[in-house]
């Protein structure tokens, strides 16, 4: 896999059309966006239906549509300025490196109609000085009976693996939610976290019954925006060969009125041509276990999430064009971060992470600050966070990530005398929703 200049991809966020939509404030559905409660969790569960504002409607008469649509367009706009300072520059770049911005999003967010709605995200990168798509996630949602309790069924379209989710401990909606770009990141990382983001199209149908059980079943297709069409594969790691399965179950249970949990777990197959359409392959199976406990205390609210992510790889593909030394491959990835909500103003939060597998110096190659002396790609640290919301669509956060090893050492990871302690990072940001 290529460098990695994110140390984790950024998310989405809580998005103010929908406070628009409905009449609530923002903390109703989230505590620190994109944290969702159990009502913003419903809320996406039902299709981002619920609407709370005037609305042109014309019933159904037999063979006539009827509309349900909201009477004004339904935009949010996200606007993100950041500083990022590392233990130790980048040879020949400056430190403290400021961006205004550092993305800026354009969202269209809103229920479609009674029964279906959705949100598309577009964002303007600082780095790359271009728009480009981002998340989306589009449902159809309604509910019925079965054995005398609710299920709630529907559709979904997406672009990003764990994007439909409900729960903030999987990738597209965990920890960390905000951080820098420009300092370094492992090199490694398995590919459901983040490694196909915005580069699929992926459908799927996904039920929950009497409120506990949830099962989400998704398809995904290659879609690489931005190259040729249709596409030829050329430039691209990961070409899907028919379509790749997602799949995901959760249970969720409420002890009393404070407390929340729920335990799941995950998977992808993807069996892929780099760079090509046809040929050798590569097969990826990733597998998945998460929770998240939601513990309530007065006007304060503690969260925990923790997920852990074992992939196992056949790379013959890429051994036969030289970008891997073997064949067989495993790769972990676990996070654990816990969460305290001061009212809806102040949250504190901690987390540690660990990537770990097999060496392998091909892939995994030497080279200064992003690569590996030794082929490992073995990375752990911890992240410390404060954030301040003044307002419910303001936010100012506070960041140190810190690394125990990084790319495989402590000290000179690289061959070239970089530490990991070197790419600690203390990271200041302030966004802004409207």
């Amino acid at each position: 896999m290529l460098p990695l200049l994110l140390l984790f991809s950024l998310s989405a966020w809580g998005v103010p059309s929908y406070s628009r939509q409905t009449g609530f404030p923002c903390s109703t559905c989230h505590t620190t966006p994109p944290e969702l409660t159990a009502f913003g969790r419903q809320f996406k569960l039902n299709g981002y239906t619920l609407a709370n504002m005037r609305q042109i409607k014309a019933p159904q008469k037999g063979s006539k549509a009827g509309l349900d649509l909201n009477a004004s367009l339904p935009l949010s706009v996200m606007f993100q300025i950041s500083d990022s300072l590392t233990q130790k520059a980048l040879p020949g770049t400056q430190n403290g490196n400021v961006e205004f911005p550092q993305q800026m999003s354009l969202f269209l967010a809103s229920a479609f109609s009674s029964h279906s709605g959705g949100f598309m995200q577009v964002t303007y990168s600082g780095p790359d000085d271009h728009l480009s798509m981002d998340n989306t996630d589009l449902r159809f949602a309604d509910h019925t009976k079965l054995d005398g309790k609710t299920l709630v069924y529907g559709v979904d379209f997406n672009n990003n693996p764990t994007v439909e989710d409900l729960w903030n401990s999987t990738p597209a909606w965990g920890f960390p939610w905000i951080s820098s770009d420009s300092a370094p990141g492992p090199m490694a990382d398995v590919l459901i976290d983040g490694g196909l983001a915005q580069d699929v199209a992926g459908v799927g149908v996904y039920g929950m019954y009497d409120n506990h059980l949830y099962l989400d079943v998704t398809a995904y297709r290659s879609m690489h925006l931005g190259g040729a069409e249709p596409p030829d594969g050329s430039g691209y790691g990961i070409n899907i060969d028919g379509a790749a399965p997602y799949a995901r179950l959760a249970w969720q249970q409420q002890f009393g009125a404070h407390t929340l949990l729920e335990v799941g777990g995950y998977g992808m197959y993807v069996t892929s041509f780099p760079n090509a359409i046809a040929g050798p392959r590569d097969t990826y199976r990733d597998f998945a276990a998460d929770f998240t406990l939601d513990q309530q205390l007065g006007p304060d609210q503690l969260s925990v999430y923790g997920t852990a992510i074992h992939e196992r790889s056949d790379l013959n593909a890429s051994l036969l064009a030289d970008a891997a030394g073997l064949a067989r491959h495993t790769l972990n990835s676990e996070r654990l971060n816990a969460t305290y909500h001061f009212g809806s103003r102040y949250a504190l939060t901690a987390g540690v992470f660990g990537i770990s597998g097999t060496s392998d110096t091909t892939l995994f190659a030497p080279g200064a600050i992003f690569g590996s002396a030794d082929g490992s790609p073995q990375t752990n640290g911890y992240i410390l966070q404060a954030a301040y919301w003044p307002w419910q669509n303001i936010n100012f956060t506070l960041q140190y990530s810190g690394y125990w090893k990084f790319n495989g050492g402590t000290t000179n990871y690289d061959g070239l005398g970089r530490n990991a302690g070197d790419n600690d990072t203390v990271y200041v940001a302030g966004w802004f929703l409207f």
